[in-house]
């Protein structure tokens, strides 16, 4: 599995697989707002993928994160359902914690415990060490979520 920085040829994977998780993120894929902050994290370097090894005129994304340096914090991160239980998203967000500040707080906004559908992510990153710090409101889905975060300072 080769993780690597997102290429402006890999927006239309993006959007795809953005779709793919819309039930549960909320609108996204035809949204500008997004399509722009795709396009800023693509040219800024801080987002990476997992392209699916076959065909490199058809990029397909297995899956993909978004960080924020800025705000020390994995922005998005999802993988495509066909590949998931198979450690590309462990991999994902092992790679953004590398490029993220790690002597600092780091954050992440999943799902609560209460969302069935959230326990693979909630158990991926409390697994890597999060621990949930605040609610997180409900997300454009509708969907209840949590702040996370890694390194606790004393």
């Amino acid at each position: 599995m080769e993780i690597v920085h997102s290429e402006i040829s890999d927006f239309d994977g993006w959007l795809s697989l953005s779709r793919e998780v819309e039930p549960l993120f909320g609108p996204m894929a035809d949204e500008s707002g997004f399509q722009e902050a795709l396009k800023q994290a693509i040219s800024s370097n801080s987002a990476f993928c997992v392209r699916e090894e076959s065909d490199e005129t058809n990029k397909k994304l297995i899956g993909g994160v978004m960080i924020s340096k800025e705000s020390n914090e994995i922005a998005w991160l999802a993988v495509s359902q066909r590949y998931q239980g198979n450690g590309y998203g462990r991999n994902l967000i092992e790679f953004a914690l590398n490029k993220l500040n790690t002597k600092e707080k780091i954050f992440v906004q999943t799902f609560q415990e209460s969302v069935p559908e959230g326990k693979a992510a909630r158990k991926l990153y409390m697994g890597l060490g999060f621990k949930d710090i605040e609610d997180g409101g409900l997300n454009p889905a509708g969907i209840p979520t949590v702040i996370m975060q890694l390194n606790e300072t004393e």
